[in-house]
């Protein structure tokens, strides 16, 4: 099976405030905890991590030990994308809706659609985000390792954002 790579790097709030996310989660201590799609708990990106707006809801913010996974679902509006950045183990993407572009650092851009995966290795120096005329939403899952499960660089340029399309 072959994967297109890509990540998404906002699963990387681990910081966010509880109050936040407690409105929209239904849970106990002993049962499974449920994030109400009815009122998601947004956030928009932060400026130094992507270019354009960028909607977080949290889905699981914070790691559970022994677990470190955590999840998140983003929308980016038409022309948003992250800044350059990677995941020390890597990110999974389930894309659920628009259209999207990515880029692993030294390899052409592709696009990709909802209903596609993506899986980015570890390490991988990486964007993502929607198209000039299409917001698209993914699903970002990853892991930390020692606390941390993204790494932010310098912001992707109008360059390479805009370059053409990797052709099948």
């Amino acid at each position: 099976m072959s994967w297109t790579v890509s990540l998404f790097p906002v699963l990387a709030i681990t910081f966010v405030m509880p109050v936040v996310a407690q409105k929209n989660i239904v849970s106990s201590e002993e049962s499974m905890i449920i994030v109400k799609k009815e009122s998601p708990a947004s956030i928009k990106g932060p400026d130094n991590w992507f270019t354009g707006t960028a909607w977080i809801e949290f889905i699981k913010a914070e790691p559970e030990t022994p677990s470190q996974v955590t999840a998140a679902r983003v929308t980016f509006e038409p022309g948003a994308r992250s800044n350059w950045h990677k995941h020390p183990l890597g990110q999974l993407l389930i894309v659920t809706d628009g259209v999207g572009w990515t880029q692993v650092e030294g390899e052409p851009k592709v696009e990709f659609k909802a209903g596609d995966v993506m899986a980015c290795p570890k390490d991988k120096k990486h964007w993502h985000g929607a198209t000039q005329h299409s917001s698209m939403t993914h699903i970002a899952v990853q892991e930390a390792l020692d606390g941390k499960n993204v790494e932010w660089y310098e912001p992707v340029s109008d360059a390479d954002y805009l370059a053409p399309i990797k052709s099948d």
